[in-house]
């Protein structure tokens, strides 16, 4: 049984009051009961995993042709299932790019579009936990929210999710040896940590709490959103995972966080490599507990990055080329700032070593999830959903919709109504054809992604019709953003004034 929710604005109360109705009428679907499985009675709903890493490029992953760090499970992932090559995050950094994966709308649309990391999403947002819950499914986040701290309209377990753990604050999230992470709304002490120690690594800590979700939720359907922190700054891993690669590389100087933001590391080309492992290893024990359990046929897996690899940092972008063939990186909107690994596998679903070239972005997540569900998205979002292509590759082209454009941006933010809005950013891909403003008010420049993946010779001077064509477009392609509250868009750059470390 599938539920249409047609989204109309309306308060909190009244939403609270639709979806438990909603619940309650899909309290019917889902997996089958033991005793009818063994009756041979299929699941009509599939689990759904979605494993987002922080900051990893486009080319990291051996399966995109890295050839530095080792990413044996994550490539497995890839010869099992299916290999995006035009997949786009929803913005070129963490919060914005989040926002739009869980509204379904792009990033001009979107709530949340500047980065400080106090910016909530707002009630009238339907998320992807709201859709899923409306079909039955037990929604759990694990890992980086970064759309809304403690006490305010964005905290998860008021967004569509019935369990969460790790980091509301994405600032919070910078850190891998805090002294406590959210269960919810408490406060949940990691022991060790205290003063500055670092005894429990929270990557380590988040994937056991996720695993345990899945072990609850085994009868399903589920929907388990693991956001891994890694490899964003700061450069700290456990010993057993540093040594895999100690003495490999020729290191350069040590990595000094600036403003003492982050920790500093001695190593940073070993503690990036062997952070980017463990993060393999742990994606490879999720893919093992769904094969012990069982459900892994009736599970779809897809893994991808929130936005490009970064250059500065101490994560050596240019050292392990992981975002080669591609230009720029984190924070721009090249493509080396938005495309991103993404590969998705389900056993007799989706084709196994199959490479597929539709291009979908962050937005189009939401109507994917939905499709699969059973449910329906809400009316307004800017997604199409994929499941034509992720279900045949060769339907790109037939079956597979294609969007007309494809947009971000990134700043054009007003933190208070004493402030102007910072410099807007654009970029639009429609068919092959790539155009970026880099600056706000310089040329707008064009690229052929089809004979030119690098975006290195700009041809809008002998294009002028299709110039005109994107610029019609962009001059339409965003709302206003609202006006944040300075208060809560505040945080510090020290660890010592984060609140995070004592």
């Amino acid at each position: 049984m599938s539920v249409s929710i047609p989204w109309r604005p309306t308060t909190a109360l009244l939403f609270a009051t639709l979806l438990s109705a909603l619940l309650a009428a899909t309290a019917c679907t889902g997996a089958p009961t033991p005793d009818e499985r063994a009756l041979g009675v299929e699941p009509t709903q599939p689990n759904l995993v979605f494993i987002m890493a922080d900051d990893l490029g486009y080319a990291h992953l051996g399966s995109y042709g890295g050839e530095i760090i080792r990413t044996p499970r994550i490539d497995r992932l890839a010869e099992e299932g299916m290999r995006f090559t035009q997949a786009y995050s929803g913005a070129s950094v963490c919060a914005p790019s989040r926002s739009v994966l869980m509204t379904g709308k792009h990033v001009g649309h979107t709530s949340v579009r500047g980065n400080t990391g106090g910016i909530p999403i707002i009630p009238e947002d339907v998320t992807v936990g709201e859709v899923l819950q409306s079909a039955g499914y037990t929604t759990g986040l694990f890992g980086k929210w970064g759309l809304g701290d403690f006490d305010t309209t964005g905290v998860p377990w008021e967004q569509g999710f019935d369990e969460f753990f790790g980091y509301l604050h994405q600032v919070h999230a910078h850190f891998y040896y805090p002294y406590f992470l959210w269960d919810n709304g408490e406060q949940f002490l990691l022991e060790g940590n205290e003063g500055g120690a670092r005894e429990q690594y929270t990557h380590d800590v988040i994937t056991e709490r996720a695993l345990d979700f899945v072990r609850r939720n085994q009868e399903g359907p589920f929907f388990l959103y693991l956001a891994y922190t890694i490899p964003h700054t700061e450069l700290l891993v456990p010993e057993d995972s540093f040594a895999e690669y100690e003495g490999q590389f020729e290191e350069p100087d040590p990595y000094v966080s600036p403003n003492g933001h982050y920790a500093d590391q001695p190593m940073p080309r070993t503690a990036f490599a062997a952070m980017v492992t463990r993060m393999d290893r742990d994606v490879g024990r999720v893919m093992d507990l769904l094969s012990e359990l069982g459900i892994d046929e009736n599970t779809i897996v897809i893994f991808t990055s929130d936005n490009g690899g970064q250059r500065g940092g101490g994560t050596n972008i240019d050292f392990f080329q992981g975002n080669r063939p591609l230009r720029g990186a984190k924070g721009n909107l090249y493509e080396g700032g938005i495309r991103v690994p993404a590969i998705a596998r389900w056993p007799g679903k989706i084709e196994a070593g199959a490479v597929n070239e539709h291009a979908w972005s962050f937005q189009d997540v939401m109507p994917t999830m939905a499709e699969l569900a059973g449910a329906t998205a809400p009316d307004g979002i800017d997604g199409i959903s994929f499941v034509p292509a992720l279900i045949d590759s060769a339907a790109v082209g037939s079956d597979q919709q294609q969007h007309e454009f494809l947009y971000w941006e990134s700043g054009g933010v007003q933190i208070s109504d004493q402030e102007q809005p910072s410099e807007l950013r654009q970029a639009v891909r429609m068919g092959d054809w790539k155009a970026v403003i880099p600056e706000e008010g310089a040329p707008l420049e064009l690229y052929d992604l089809a004979t030119d993946i690098g975006e290195t010779t700009d041809v809008a001077d002998q294009h002028p019709e299709i110039v005109e064509i994107i610029r019609a477009y962009i001059a339409t392609a965003r709302t206003a953003p609202r006006i944040y509250d300075a208060e809560e868009a505040t945080y510090s750059y020290r660890r010592e004034e984060t609140g995070y470390i004592r």
